[in-house]
């Protein structure tokens, strides 16, 4: 637990600093709300998940089978951080954000950020990366939101992006996070399709979970 605080902390630390040094001011409430948000949602998930898929989540053994579209990933999520900072901060490029919108955001933003940890917590083999965990005893999990979609933490995962850029005050945020949503879909379309070919049950289990994201539609 210790090391899950410590690990917490030293995230929030980063986040923080990251964001408030590239606004230029450590005096914007809206920044302290993103960042509180985000610590927050870290923080239900760091601690309440079990030692053995925090390993898996920080530390899986190899880089899996979406390795490239994984990296590229994570360097549009870090542009749309530095860009949204330096946006909101020093170069406003787009008109203002209004509060209102951002106050939606925020909670828009936590909303999605709990449907993906929430999904985390239901599935003990949510790993960072697509592969097959056969030294975990790699099995499909049905229960609790995987009972209405088959991936339900991408379909919080989705949500995050867009609200995260109106969180922060930024329209060109929001565009960078609308390209992050639409990678999201298409690692939930590679992911699929990599299960069903190599996971026992899966291909059962696509059928009697038919939708992916949105119960009803897709």
């Amino acid at each position: 637990m210790a090391k899950r605080l410590k690990r917490l902390g030293l995230a929030t630390l980063m986040i923080a600093g990251l964001l408030f040094t590239l606004a230029g001011t450590w005096r914007d409430p809206w920044l302290w709300a993103y960042v509180s948000v985000c610590s927050a949602a870290a923080a239900y998930a760091l601690l309440s998940i079990d030692e053995d898929l925090a390993k898996e989540r920080f530390r899986p053994p190899n880089a899996g089978a979406d390795r490239l579209a994984v990296r590229f990933l994570r360097l549009v999520a870090l542009s749309h951080l530095v860009v949204g900072a330096l946006d909101t901060g020093r170069w406003h490029l787009t008109p203002p954000v209004p509060a209102a919108v951002r106050i939606v955001a925020l909670v828009g933003m936590a909303t999605g950020l709990v449907m993906f940890y929430r999904a985390m917590r239901e599935n003990r083999f949510f790993s960072a990366v697509v592969r097959i965990q056969d030294d975990r005893g790699h099995r499909v999990v049905d229960s609790g939101p995987y009972r209405v979609v088959r991936h339900p933490g991408y379909a919080g995962l989705i949500l995050v992006p867009p609200f995260s850029g109106m969180a922060l005050g930024s329209w060109v945020a929001v565009a960078i996070g609308l390209i992050m949503s639409a990678l999201v879909v298409r690692r939930v379309l590679f992911e699929d399709s990599f299960l069903r070919h190599n996971l026992d049950g899966y291909a059962a289990y696509a059928q009697r979970v038919p939708h992916r994201l949105v119960p009803g539609v897709w």
